[in-house]
């Protein structure tokens, strides 16, 4: 067997997982023939094995599934695939109803389908360290847990108790996983774990030489009842419809989870067991599962592997970073790096801004200490490690200055000049700039090539996304200790070449303007805000205008004018910034700082849009338009822009696009992000469908062959 290991000695069976080649154990079609083959080892010797021993010889338990085969996966393959997962569960079932103790010995994480072969034992034993991880976070692939995940966690926890770690994928620790009953007993970190675990094991086979499963005992009923008792009934009764409000039907996955419990826990085990294969069949041949499968895992772990940064530069972490301007942003910076350990010097022109800012920390931390997530005295030592200050000599010695100020070209030439002498020895500077070019910006720098951007989103506390910009003489040591910088802060780093807007900015730019042109054909607001929200963006684009505010947007357009005379060219408004530079010029409505903008903010109300819009846009539309129409154009547009920034080298890598769509720009998760939602697609309908929408809407759709071919050089293999 290729990765199965067998050993029978003194009527112990010690099943040993060990995939060759692999730094962990997957569900690969390998596996699935080996168990099948160690199966019917088991059977053949059962009659001189007293227990069955579960173990691992990689760092992990299991990792689950064999996600690159599932990615190659074809809506014809589900028949098959369902043959598959019955023929597993029915190995599982072997060796639970032997008769003999089965005792799973879980050294490392036991995730997804790694978590349902460690519920194979009817004993499960693992190591204490807060660091492992166990559960089932299929949902959050597209998927289910269909290898007996639904039907055991069900059983062992009850309807309502099973759906936080099946429907939104919460893990759990192996402590947490003692409270919950779902482990059995700990053994120490220290030591030798792999005898430990193993001399645990033998003991309880010793002390239990007759073992089942507990739903295989007479006595047994699931816990908290089954959906016929009328306290779970009328629970159930409105689950149904608080789901589809959460997914807005994009998500197939925690609806087939769901009813895969509910009809579960109506039948039988083993019927059960043949449900919970169908609705799994047939998500994981599904295109949102694949789109999900290749953001949530394939490209996020390339993110986090770093394979975006830049190679041969040793990892360092900055000790003390500036931050320069303490309103909303550099606020939210500094509560970042303090909540991780770094010291940061918070500055700003009056020492009580720079306090304000500084209390924007202590506002979040007291909440936590409400709520008791978090100590008083580590309270304290997070505030000990902001320094608010308006002085800058204070920022003496910083190994990293963040200028955060307002986006003006010549505001942040100023304070370059004025902060970038104060580094340490080896130290570099970064704009937090979300438009202006880095290598516009990197003029007023003596260091060039120590001048980088790294773009935090608001609010900062939040959001996990950090943009970080490479301008034309930035050097890959910046680069990369600006990359380390971000992971060490928790958040997710994209790297990107320079341009206006970068790659975020200037593809969410695409999106709010896609509205606002539609309002200016004559669309009507509600319709272009519900159908933004049904395609699966979290925020229609007219309330997100509002949010960032119309005279930011504004602003931004009246710089860039202004940079393409000093360069000789003419800048275009687009429909949808036109319509914007009215709202704020003419009818005086900047967004929601200044009072309203596209909505009215009315106290103590919930906001709605405003009533003029309907006067003064909402006329006979300039074009025919349908909802499918609206939604597409708000999607496609920016798929289109990703795929332009691919081409023009803005972005180099497909994770990086797909990553930096969904966590900084809202971009629907289901599709997978800007690009893959190309792909899921498959890249010859997309190209049909953005000649459509070009030839009704504008050249904003068009696709050139550079484009084209970029789409085509970055498509995923696996």
């Amino acid at each position: 067997m290729k990765t199965i290991r067998y050993e029978l000695d003194n009527g112990i069976a010690t099943i040993t997982f060990d995939e060759a080649g692999s730094p962990v154990n997957t569900m690969c079609a390998d596996w699935q023939a080996d168990l099948t083959e160690v199966t019917a080892q088991v059977m053949h010797d059962c009659a001189d094995i007293k227990g069955i021993v579960l173990a691992s010889a990689k760092s992990t338990f299991f990792a689950g599934a064999d996600l690159k085969g599932t990615m190659r996966l074809q809506p014809s393959d589900a028949t098959r695939v369902f043959a598959e997962i019955e023929q597993t569960k029915k190995n599982f079932r072997t060796l639970e109803t032997l008769g003999v103790p089965v005792v799973s010995c879980i050294n490392g994480a036991a995730l997804g389908g790694g978590w349902e072969v460690a519920l194979v034992g009817h004993h499960r034993v693992a190591v204490d360290n807060p660091k492992i991880q166990l559960g089932l976070p299929e949902v959050t692939l597209g998927l289910i847990p269909g290898a007996t995940g639904i039907t055991k966690m069900t059983r062992l926890l009850g309807l309502m108790g099973a759906q936080p770690y099946i429907l939104e994928s919460q893990l759990f620790s192996p402590r947490e996983a003692l409270d919950l009953g779902l482990v059995h007993e700990l053994v120490s970190a220290d030591g030798d774990v792999t005898l430990a675990l193993r001399n645990a094991a033998l003991a309880w086979i010793a002390a239990h030489p007759q073992s089942r499963q507990p739903w295989d005992t007479k006595d047994y009923k699931i816990p908290g009842g089954t959906p016929a008792n009328p306290k779970i009934a009328s629970m159930l009764s409105v689950a149904p419809a608080m789901l589809k409000q959460k997914t807005r039907g994009l998500y197939p996955a925690p609806e087939a989870a769901l009813a895969a419990m509910v009809e579960g826990a109506m039948v039988d085990y083993d019927t059960a067991l043949r449900i919970e294969s169908r609705y799994l069949a047939r998500l994981i041949v599904s295109p949102v599962a694949k789109n999900m499968i290749n953001a949530f895992f394939f490209d996020l772990n390339a993110i986090k592997s770093g394979q975006s940064r830049p190679k041969d530069v040793s990892r360092t972490i900055p000790r003390k970073v500036g931050i320069l301007g303490a309103g909303m942003m550099g606020a939210g910076i500094a509560y970042a790096q303090a909540s991780r350990g770094i010291h940061t010097v918070l500055e700003d022109v009056s020492f009580e801004t720079a306090e304000r800012g500084k209390s924007y920390s202590y506002k979040l931390t007291q909440a936590r200490v409400d709520k008791g997530s978090m100590s008083p005295y580590d309270q304290r030592a997070l505030l000990d490690r902001i320094l608010p200050t308006d002085h800058l000599s204070d920022l003496q010695g910083c190994d990293l200055i963040i200028e955060a100020v307002f986006e003006n070209r010549e505001l942040k030439a100023a304070v370059t000049r004025e902060a970038e002498p104060l580094l340490a020895p080896g130290g570099f500077f970064a704009s937090n700039t979300s438009t202006l070019p880095i290598s516009g910006l990197a003029q007023a720098s003596t260091r060039p090539k120590r001048f980088v951007g790294i773009h935090f989103f608001s609010p900062v506390d939040k959001m996990k996304l950090v943009e970080i910009i490479r301008g034309k003489d930035t050097d890959k040591e910046t680069v990369a200790r600006a990359y380390d910088y971000v992971q060490a802060l928790g958040k997710l780093p994209i790297v990107v070449n320079d341009s206006r807007g970068f790659y975020t900015s200037r593809t969410f730019g695409t999106y709010v303007m896609e509205g606002a042109a539609m309002l200016s054909e004559g669309i009507p607001a509600p319709v272009i805000e519900n159908a933004a929200m049904q395609a699966g963006m979290p925020v229609g684009p007219l309330a997100v205008l509002d949010e960032t505010a119309l005279s930011l947007s504004v602003h931004v357009m009246d710089q860039t004018r202004a940079d393409f005379e000093k360069e000789g060219r003419r800048y275009t408004a687009t429909p949808g910034e036109r319509l914007v530079e009215r709202m704020v010029k003419e009818f005086k409505r900047p967004g929601r700082a200044g009072g309203g903008g596209f909505y009215d903010y009315p106290a103590g109300q919930k906001k709605h849009l405003w009533p003029e819009l309907q006067a003064r846009f909402e006329k006979k539309p300039t074009v025919a338009w349908d909802l499918q129409d609206i939604k597409d154009r708000l999607l496609y547009r920016q798929s289109v822009e990703t795929a332009r920034c691919l081409a023009e080298g803005v972005l180099t890598t497909a994770h990086d696009g797909n990553i930096g769509s969904i966590f900084g720009i809202g971009f629907p998760a289901w599709t997978g992000g800007a690009l893959q939602f190309i792909y899921g697609m498959g890249i010859e309908a997309f190209e049909k469908r953005c000649a459509e929408l070009a030839k009704r809407y504008g050249a904003g759709f068009e696709l050139n062959d550079a484009t084209k071919s970029a789409i085509r050089q970055h498509q995923p293999t696996y």
